[in-house]
């Protein structure tokens, strides 16, 4: 979101704001961020990524930070609130500054490096994925957060031989090229054995 408030004023940041009274922090992200943006977190997967804590790292004095990670497919278009001029989605380019205001650039890339961890180590992916998806879908999904390219074949084989992550519902979804891909609910494992290695999947794709 652009900031429509100093510090910072017109600077892009991550939505955020301060803890409220008799509030849980997992409530002051979920409340901050649809009062920010407009987009609600009953739909959205939340989890916190970690505590900035900087002495020098807000301008109005100390301010600790706690940060959170959402997740979820199909987001609807951000609507701005009260403190800021404007909110949208914006593409994550690894490595590349994103200028945004206080330490938001590094908290973007603890959540990216979190993200894709916990895709190595759990079934977060299918939290990116509608109810159904195809192992496509699912693949799509590694192929984003990683940044690279990884063979079908292999990875039909690997997600399909981890016991609980896959489900399938026996329905296909057909009206796209190539042969009707058959659909798959998240299964009821929540970690991954063994683990999706970045590192070997690249090696192998």
């Amino acid at each position: 979101m652009e900031r429509a408030t100093e510090p910072f004023r017109g600077s892009k940041a991550l939505p955020g704001g301060f803890v409220e009274d008799g509030e849980r922090l997992e409530e002051t992200a979920a409340r901050e961020l649809e009062e920010e943006t407009g987009v609600s977190s009953s739909r959205l997967y939340l989890e916190q990524v970690g505590v900035y804590s900087s002495p020098d790292r807000d301008p109005r004095g100390r301010v600790i930070t706690v940060s959170y990670l959402a997740i979820a497919p199909n987001l609807p278009t951000p609507e701005a609130g009260e403190e800021a001029t404007s909110a949208d989605w914006y593409e994550v380019n690894p490595g590349l500054s994103t200028e945004l205001a206080f330490d938001h650039d590094l908290i973007l890339q603890d959540a990216l490096e979190r993200a894709r961890s916990r895709l190595e180590h759990t079934t977060i992916a299918t939290a990116f994925c509608g109810e159904v998806f195809t192992i496509g879908d699912l693949q799509r999904v590694y192929e984003i957060v990683w940044g690279v390219s990884m063979d079908s074949r292999n990875f039909r084989r690997k997600v399909t031989s981890v016991d609980g992550f896959l489900e399938g519902t026996g329905e296909k979804r057909n009206g796209g090229p190539g042969r009707p891909g058959a659909l798959y609910r998240k299964g009821p494992a929540q970690v991954l054995h063994p683990a999706m290695l970045r590192s070997r999947m690249q090696l192998e794709s």
